[in-house]
């Protein structure tokens, strides 16, 4: 069964408007009310309830979130699109942006905002910092796309590295959840029995360096993470190892 095509944007400006007031300040977003709903179902649970008939409220506060994210939100709701980053400091606005998508139950959106991260990294060959991905977890359950799409970023960055970061060393020693999760994403690659090491195979090197012994030699290497990557690491470090769940800029 084909999926329903969407309503073009000139059937959802309706005259009918809404106020959202946006912030500590109550930042004040006048939208049309039927393209709102029309994608959101939050709103047109807000605006319309159960029965699924107008309310008399025209009006909605959002007093906990930032300015930033909502209007990211505004400029995807009437034109379908995000601006692609500019560096990694972008990263953090589109992050809450994906956070305000699950929020306002949004599917699309939030598929939208995991390409345009995935792409972001892939496309300058880096991976997802420690504080971005701790950002993530902290606001996200279980069988998030956004989590699964960073953590098997990481999984294939810790993979392919000589060595463990101290801070993600650190990190997964306190959260065993995402420490399971990559091995999840590892096992979801299906890797042929024979193009992995075997420990039990007394002929094999076991994929150890020559005169080394002990994981702890791991820390000893170099690793293969970009240099933006890394900068990225270190100027979050302190902060993710905080697990602070402020905003993800």
């Amino acid at each position: 069964m084909s999926e329903k095509a969407e309503k073009p944007l000139h059937e959802l400006l309706s005259r009918s408007l809404v106020d959202i007031y946006v912030g500590p300040d109550s930042t004040h977003w006048i939208l049309h009310e039927k393209l709102l709903c029309y994608y959101s179902p939050f709103f047109a649970h807000t605006f319309y309830g159960k029965d699924k008939k107008a309310s008399s409220t025209k009006a909605f506060g959002i007093p906990d979130i930032e300015d930033g994210p909502f209007e990211l939100f505004v400029g995807w709701l009437y034109s379908r699109a995000l601006r692609y980053p500019d560096s990694e400091n972008d990263i953090g606005p589109l992050l809450d942006l994906y956070l305000l998508s699950t929020r306002f139950e949004m599917e699309a959106l939030g598929a939208d905002v995991v390409e345009t991260v995935r792409a972001w990294y892939h496309n300058n060959e880096t991976y997802p910092g420690l504080r971005r991905v701790q950002y993530i977890y902290s606001n996200t359950d279980e069988d998030n796309p956004m989590r699964e799409m960073m953590v098997g970023a990481v999984a294939r960055y810790l993979t392919l590295s000589e060595r463990i970061p101290p801070h993600w060393d650190k990190a997964l020693r306190k959260n065993g959840q995402l420490a399971v999760d990559i091995i999840r994403s590892i096992q979801e690659w299906h890797l042929e029995g024979r193009s992995v090491p075997d420990a039990r195979d007394v002929s094999l090197e076991r994929g150890r360096a020559e005169g080394k012994v002990g994981f702890s030699t791991v820390m000893d290497g170099e690793s293969n993470m970009s240099h933006a990557a890394s900068q990225e690491e270190v100027d979050g470090e302190e902060h993710a190892e905080n697990g602070q769940n402020g905003s993800a800029e």
